[in-house]
């Protein structure tokens, strides 16, 4: 079983609310991120307010999707709106964008939590997350080695038990690279004009 399955499981049956586990993810980040710096930008507030109108929905009886109250990551290439999109780059470190990528809007439409952005090679042009301009994301399993590129944040964050799962993008290697590098699964939808990709702890052994 996944750990999206799992959570929702305790969703369902609830055993935990999607307060309880958002909040669980953040106190992860507020713990690992001055060592790792997974994430550019921590949407805290805006977690926690989506994981509040969740649970409203669990109280009343609703039905809830698979993604439904599932904190994710975002890769910062992806616009979501009303929150800093900087693509790792100085030239855009306060570009504050005014509409929603298609993929986040897919997400926010199925209940997904997002608790923030994640560092890349600026402009995703890069192997190892070492080309941010806001700093380097570190192997979660060796802070001392590189977590692999472009979307180096992404791997890193779920490795590190930052998230359930997150989102990427993909030019030449920035899937496979990455979940190498930080010991998890890299999916990838099997279209050549799609780029988005999800990541996912690996499973037990």
């Amino acid at each position: 079983m996944s750990v999206i399955q799992e959570l929702h499981r305790q969703l369902v049956r609830k055993e935990r609310s999607a307060t309880e586990i958002t909040q669980a993810y953040l106190d992860r980040i507020a713990a690992v991120e001055p060592t790792l710096h997974s994430f550019l930008t921590v949407t805290g507030d805006r977690a926690l307010a989506q994981a509040a109108e969740v649970d409203k929905r669990i109280a009343a009886g609703e039905d809830i999707g698979p993604l439904t109250g599932i904190p994710l990551a975002i890769k910062d290439n992806l616009c979501t709106y009303g929150v800093r999109t900087t693509c790792a780059s100085k030239m855009l470190e306060h570009f504050v964008p005014p509409y929603e990528s298609t993929v986040t809007q897919k997400l926010q439409a199925a209940g997904a939590i997002m608790l923030g952005k994640t560092n890349l090679d600026e402009f995703a042009m890069g192997s190892s997350t070492e080309n941010s301009a806001f700093g380097f994301t570190a192997n979660p399993w060796n802070p001392e080695r590189v977590s692999g590129g472009s979307s180096g944040g992404s791997a890193a964050a779920v490795a590190a038990g930052e998230c359930a799962a997150a989102l990427g993008s993909d030019t030449g290697g920035s899937i496979r690279q990455p979940a190498a590098f930080c010991g998890v699964v890299g999916l990838k939808p099997p279209m050549v004009w799609c780029r988005a990709m999800v990541w996912l702890p690996m499973p037990p052994h």
